[in-house]
């Protein structure tokens, strides 16, 4: 069993950046999709970044162009940089990752991200 565990999340102004981290207890070189979710207050969850083992990466049109996922594979992590965020960003962030050998889907349990004046 592979948990996740997320960290970096808080309150930031508008405009302003974060940097989510997702730490993995076993090694995600064997993963074969790593992703950024988020679920804002009374909306459905939504994934928002998407990274396979192929090298493809996928963002959500409400980030495209700020955000950015990446991986350390040393360190078993997987990153989203957060840039020019906006209140409407304002949500509580999920890190997942499924490995298809196992056939198995992982999810951490979330980190608050609140953007604010």
């Amino acid at each position: 069993q592979v948990q996740l565990v997320e960290s970096g999340g808080g309150l930031v102004q508008p405009g302003g950046s974060l940097k989510l981290s997702c730490a993995a207890s076993g090694s995600i070189s064997s993963m074969d999709v790593m992703a950024w979710y988020r679920r804002a207050p009374g909306k459905q969850r939504e994934m928002i970044a998407r990274f396979n083992s192929g090298g493809i990466t996928n963002y959500a049109d409400s980030v495209k162009g700020r955000f950015t996922i990446s991986t350390d594979n040393a360190k078993n992590t997987v990153y989203l940089q957060m840039n020019s965020l906006k209140p409407e960003d304002t949500a509580v962030y999920y890190c997942n990752m499924y490995s298809g050998t196992r056939e198995a889907s992982y999810w951490g349990q979330g980190t608050q991200v609140t953007v604010s004046s």
